[in-house]
């Protein structure tokens, strides 16, 4: 427990930088070359994964430019998203390298982009 909940204040959530308030929209702006890749390879269900996941990118960006508190629900939900995203990918990938892959995606761009999210989307709803 933290001794300022021990001393009967509220602790200060942390809070990102400003600069990563851009970081939902840069991720959307990624995200659509791989979604051409995966439509030329007809990959349905992971199109449609991705273009959820990039809608759900694109509102939260939109609620954290009016500063509205429903972004902790879509930071939420981006988070939700991207981790689901993350557990798939690695349970489908192949042996190996493709292991490896799904694993180093995980934990280096989808799992921090999904904490990225939630902090945002609870520093909009707290007014910070």
């Amino acid at each position: 427990m933290s001794t300022a909940v021990l001393a009967g204040r509220p602790a200060a959530p942390f809070v990102l930088p400003a600069r990563f308030e851009r970081v939902p929209a840069l991720a959307a702006v990624a995200l659509l070359p791989w979604l051409a890749v995966l439509a030329v390879c007809h990959e349905t269900p992971w199109v449609v994964l991705d273009l959820v996941e990039l809608t759900a990118l694109v509102t939260l960006d939109a609620l954290l430019r009016r500063r509205s508190p429903a972004a902790a629900v879509a930071g939420a939900a981006v988070a939700l998203l991207l981790a689901g995203d993350a557990l798939a990918d690695v349970a489908c990938a192949g042996p190996g390298h493709a292991v490896l892959a799904a694993l180093v995606m995980a934990f280096l761009v989808e799992l921090p982009l999904a904490v990225v999210c939630v902090l945002l989307g609870r520093a909009a709803a707290a007014g910070l």
